[in-house]
């Protein structure tokens, strides 16, 4: 099962995830900085610090990455560590993500930057964050300080992760940083965020005339549980806006869903829009990030109260305007996150962007799986399970592009273990494992039949078991 001749095979990682030297060289706290210190936010009351300790070891963990024969190594910039307190650049900073770069490009790996991975300067949260408007401004300042600088040496720019995650899971959920549950303030900042991104591409192409940009978005089927079932079509329609519908729509058409806007009218969603915003937020891109894990299979039935965990703050619900909804299990394998396996859904959800909203080259920028690995006696880590998950969804990547989907590369979440968001260290999706008291890097079997497969740019004819 060959892939197209100069298909992308690549990992990712995060910044505040791996990087840990979070007071080092002027860097200023970001949200996530002042969400670990809350009670019960945090599993273990986990922090950011030393997470991987990426930021002492990008040498030797860049020459990983090449004995692995990764093409390419999707990171994020921290913004709190380039601008501090959203002000002035801080040359240090900079200079990290220059030397990062600059060995990326010594082994032959294309680097792949991300500029918003969900850490946003503390400073700017203090007066609203991303349900103020005016942080969309400052984002597109930032964003021009770091192509400025590494412009010259990379090409391909993602400007936001996952806004559906840093919207609704942050504002309204209060599950990740800064952890408000007011879904006032989360339909603003799902169009402060994309208002921000279209202001980002503006700043990079203003520098840039080279450069390939992109957004990226987490994206799954959402399946009524009982189709026949109006109040299970109604919420899958729901869910289907919030998650998919609601990014991809001003993205490409250029306008909100009316559906969509109806439903978030009663918190305040219309008043946030202002002229010209959907064209800025619409301005053509090069490429589109596609994270995938797994379907929504729904019910408008409500579910019983999940108990608070001992020791964690209680949480609310991402689906503003459907709070109510249930997600009643299918009785499919799951991960450690207790995600269920589903690789068709990958496919479905390539199909789908490729023939309802665009014909520019799709990338596979996160797909992963936590597991709960063993360590054998001779110290290796046979994380079958996760292997084959990365090949379930690898064959279903190869399917789309069968139906004609250009799909240029698959990343790999994550390239490491690392800190886990709310989940803390707890969940491990790395291929190559860490050990946290050590920093000791392991390739796990995933990793080493992965760098197989990239090598090869193929997958064996029958499934890895």
């Amino acid at each position: 099962m060959s892939f197209p001749e100069g298909f992308v095979w690549g990992a990712a990682t995060a910044a505040f995830q791996v990087e840990g030297a979070t007071t080092a060289d002027g860097r200023t706290k970001s949200i996530w900085d002042t969400f670990c210190e809350v009670p019960g936010a945090v599993v273990g009351g986990d922090t950011g610090e030393p997470a991987a300790d990426h930021y002492y070891r990008v040498e030797s963990d860049v020459q990983l990455m090449a004995d692995l024969g990764l093409h390419a190594y999707r990171f994020s910039t921290a913004w709190p560590r380039v601008r501090p307190d959203a002000g002035p650049v801080n040359q240090a900073g900079l200079d990290f993500y220059s030397r990062l770069v600059d060995a990326l490009l010594e082994k032959g790996i294309t680097p792949w930057l991300t500029l918003y991975h969900w850490d946003l300067p503390q400073t700017l949260e203090d007066k609203g964050g991303w349900a103020n408007r005016d942080t969309a401004y400052r984002f597109a300042e930032y964003a021009e300080s770091v192509v400025g600088a590494l412009g010259d040496r990379v090409v391909n720019w993602t400007t936001l992760n996952e806004p559906w995650c840093s919207s609704f899971l942050s504002y309204a959920a209060g599950v990740h940083a800064p952890g408000r549950q007011e879904p006032e303030a989360a339909v603003a900042a799902v169009h402060h965020l994309l208002l921000g991104h279209g202001l980002a591409v503006e700043a990079i192409r203003a520098q840039q005339t080279d450069a390939k940009v992109g957004i990226t978005l987490n994206m799954y089927p959402i399946i009524p549980a009982d189709p026949e079932d109006p109040a299970d079509l109604d919420a899958a329609r729901r869910l289907d806006g919030l998650q998919n519908r609601i990014f991809l729509d001003p993205l490409f058409k250029g306008e909100y869903p009316e559906d969509v806007v109806q439903d978030l009218t009663p918190y305040g969603f219309t008043k946030h829009i202002r002229e010209n915003d959907l064209e800025i937020i619409s301005t053509p891109l090069d490429q589109l990030g596609v994270n995938y894990y797994a379907e929504h299979f729904v019910s408008a039935k409500p579910a019983e109260p999940a108990p608070v965990a001992e020791g964690r703050r209680p949480t609310g619900s991402p689906w503003v305007g459907a709070e109510h909804v249930s997600f009643p299990s299918r009785g499919l394998p799951r991960t450690d996150m207790d995600w269920e396996v589903e690789p068709d859904g990958l496919k479905k959800v390539l199909v789908r962007v490729a023939r309802e909203y665009t014909d520019i080259p799709l990338y596979v920028t996160e797909n992963g799986a936590a597991y709960p690995d063993a360590i054998g006696d001779d110290g290796s880590i046979a994380d079958i399970d996760r292997l084959n998950y990365i090949d379930g969804h690898l064959r279903a990547a190869w399917e789309a592009i069968q139906e004609g989907v250009d799909l240029r590369g698959y990343f790999a979440w994550s390239l490491m273990d690392n800190f886990e968001w709310a989940e803390g260290y707890a969940k491990r999706f790395g291929i190559v494992h860490v050990d946290y008291e050590t920093q000791v890097r392991t390739p796990k079997m995933s990793a080493m039949w992965y760098s197989k497969v990239a090598r090869g740019n193929a997958l064996a004819a029958t499934a890895a078991s």
